[in-house]
């Protein structure tokens, strides 16, 4: 079959590789739509975390934000058939370490990642997953807003760990398609949203979405906030955001910032009553999160830069890079018959 592989630093080519089989208990999957982000790009780069230390290596069939259509199932496949449009889960706990026993999936002990390492991703023609990591999607969500699943139920788990409820003040941090997805969410759920980032024509989305106001890093106040979502990915995002929250507020990390952050003071959380939190993906929330796209809470059409066919792969990744104006999301369609609205 056709696959889309980053074979190099730099480097996205079409090669062949084999259709993967279903086991008993898996689901052959035939992709609609793959959209591409921040960490398909350090693959590109050769930076990510993954390749570094040794989980992932080239060449590697990207492609962990997808949904698609089921082809064929194994003997043991219940709650699946033929037909079924899917969304799949990134994550693939063992179901039998201590961290999955405890109900703590996403800190499996062995844990892979499809597109990321141990699993192949979906920018192919077919992708192979177990049943358990696929939730069936309803007939009145399309193909394009599903492809929006993947990075949203890290949103919905960040809220709901973070405990978002009508009295709290927002302040979304980065433009992004995290950042942009928290302030329609917030929107809905929070007394006020704010959208503070530094591209100009992503603060304009933020204020379609829902933003009372958007506002450059300097233009907030310290100490406004009760929660602050962090969705940059940037260490001096990272500092700020702690910076913009009240006494006794929190601050969701969602954004991945690699470098360290200088001039942080742990103190401060202490002194200020500060919660941190750590948001590792929403593992638990794909049910939900599919729920809040049906009924309108969340949108895709906004965030959508451009869908090129697996062909122009290369270019997509420059347009996510470099070429975008606005709209933060770049989409692989690997299957143009199917529903787009």
């Amino acid at each position: 079959m056709s696959a889309v592989a980053i074979t190099a630093p730099g480097r996205v080519e079409l090669t062949r590789i084999p259709i993967p089989g279903p086991r008993p208990d898996e689901v052959l999957i035939r992709p609609s739509y793959v959209g591409l982000c921040g960490t398909d790009l350090e693959l590109l780069h050769g930076k990510a975390s993954y390749l570094q230390d040794g989980r992932a290596q080239f060449p590697l069939v990207f492609g962990h934000e997808w949904c698609g259509q089921v082809v064929a199932v194994g003997e043991d496949v219940k709650g699946i058939a033929v037909g079924n449009r899917v969304v799949g889960q990134t994550m693939v706990p063992c179901g039998l370490c201590r961290m999955c026993q405890r109900g703590q999936r996403q800190h499996c002990e062995r844990l892979v990642e499809v597109g990321l390492y141990g699993l192949q991703g979906a920018a192919a023609e077919y992708i192979r997953m177990p049943m358990r990591s696929l939730t069936v999607l309803p007939d009145a969500l399309s193909d394009l807003s599903a492809a929006f699943i993947e990075p949203a139920v890290t949103v919905v788990g960040g809220f709901d760990k973070a405990g978002c409820g009508l009295e709290d003040e927002v302040a979304v941090v980065g433009t992004g398609t995290i950042g942009l997805l928290a302030v329609q969410l917030a929107s809905r759920m929070a007394r006020s949203v704010d959208a503070i980032g530094i591209d100009e024509a992503g603060l304009k989305l933020a204020a379609a979405c829902g933003a009372r106001r958007t506002l450059r890093p300097d233009q907030a106040r310290n100490g406004s906030y009760s929660l602050v979502i962090e969705a940059s990915g940037s260490s001096r995002a990272f500092m700020r955001s702690i910076e913009l929250a009240e006494t006794g507020g929190r601050v969701a990390v969602v954004g991945v910032a690699n470098d360290p952050v200088a001039g942080f003071a742990p103190g401060e959380l202490v002194l200020r009553g500060i919660d941190l939190l750590g948001i590792r993906h929403g593992l638990d929330y794909y049910d939900r999160t599919i729920q809040l796209f049906v009924d309108g809470v969340l949108d895709a059409k906004p965030l959508i830069a451009g869908v090129l066919p697996p062909e122009q792969a290369e270019r997509a990744f420059e347009m996510l890079e470099h070429g975008r104006s606005g709209p933060p999301k770049v989409l692989l369609n690997f299957n143009n018959d199917r529903r787009t609205s």
